[in-house]
């Protein structure tokens, strides 16, 4: 994959939103023999040769199912599932996503985030009674008080303070031995992202912000974020590190970054999966962005 373009993204889905409140149109597509079912195992995609796997929708049986749009002119779709577990997440699940084409992991995320959000959402958070599936999956009605409810995402800054030509990379304890990536932290309300990005890079490693500017972005499908990558030069590069968020912070050089995107022997960190943004971030930051 090219390591300059963010995981999660590219998928070539249509998504014919337009389509969504049209019932007659919706009910031809799953009467469509060549609409196709996405496999999951839970929440995690079933292998497939070449990338995901699709079978037929008579494999859904009485699950709900959800449009996840059109690829080459065929609908797609997915079963939701009410008792999906989105802390699931499997070694076999990130060893796939290590192999797919980043457009299969798009449409993956994509189906993901979509089942998970219904399995959380079965009942009204206004009178908490019951919903159900509306707009061909893509929201949920309220049968008592009418209200509708969409698909929401959660922006999280995820940045690299930079100081004289180096870069501040943390670990968490969960993170898998001598694994580094950029520090990162969900946007709070009423919060701009280069607000988010100077407030975090302070709270979990003490160095002040002078600028921010923006990198990329990616879709994060657990749940359901919005990873927004930015680059931060600081004042100073003195830590003061917050142990409740980071296990450990150091400062890299071009050299360390580079030897750990190519996995050296000997490099002083282990790099970020390149379905991460985190990857595409140090891809960027090396070509000068």
């Amino acid at each position: 994959m090219n390591k300059a373009i963010p995981g999660f993204t590219g998928s070539p889905l249509q998504r014919i939103d337009h389509e969504r409140d049209n019932p007659a149109n919706i009910a031809s597509m799953r009467a469509d023999p060549a609409a196709l079912l996405l496999r999951l195992d839970g929440l995690d995609p079933v292998a497939g040769e070449e990338g995901l796997n699709w079978g037929s929708l008579a494999e859904a049986g009485e699950a709900e199912l959800a449009l996840l749009g059109l690829i080459e002119g065929v609908p797609r779709f997915v079963a939701l599932n009410a008792h999906a577990d989105a802390n699931a997440r499997s070694p076999a699940l990130f060893r796939m996503l290590g192999d797919l084409p980043s457009s299969e992991a798009a449409t993956y995320a994509v189906a993901r985030s979509l089942v998970d959000w219904h399995a959380r959402h079965g009942h009204c958070p206004r009178c908490g009674k019951a919903t159900e599936p509306i707009r061909a999956g893509w929201a949920r009605r309220c049968a008592a008080d009418g209200s509708e409810h969409f698909p929401r995402t959660d922006p999280v800054v995820i940045m690299l303070a930079e100081h004289r030509g180096r870069v501040l990379v943390g670990r968490q304890p969960r993170f898998p031995p001598n694994r580094y990536s950029a520090l990162a932290g969900f946007v709070e309300v009423g919060e701009s992202i280069e607000e988010a990005v100077a407030r975090e890079l302070f709270e979990e490693a003490g160095v002040r912000a002078t600028s921010v500017r923006y990198i990329a972005s990616q879709p994060w499908p657990f749940p359901s974020s919005l990873m927004i990558a930015c680059v931060a030069p600081v004042e100073s590069d003195a830590i003061t590190l917050d142990t409740k968020e980071l296990e450990d912070a150091m400062w890299v050089g071009r050299e360390d970054v580079v030897q750990a995107l190519a996995e050296a022997e000997g490099a002083r960190f282990l790099a970020p999966p390149a379905y991460a943004i985190a990857n595409t971030l140090f891809h960027r930051w090396l070509a000068g962005d």
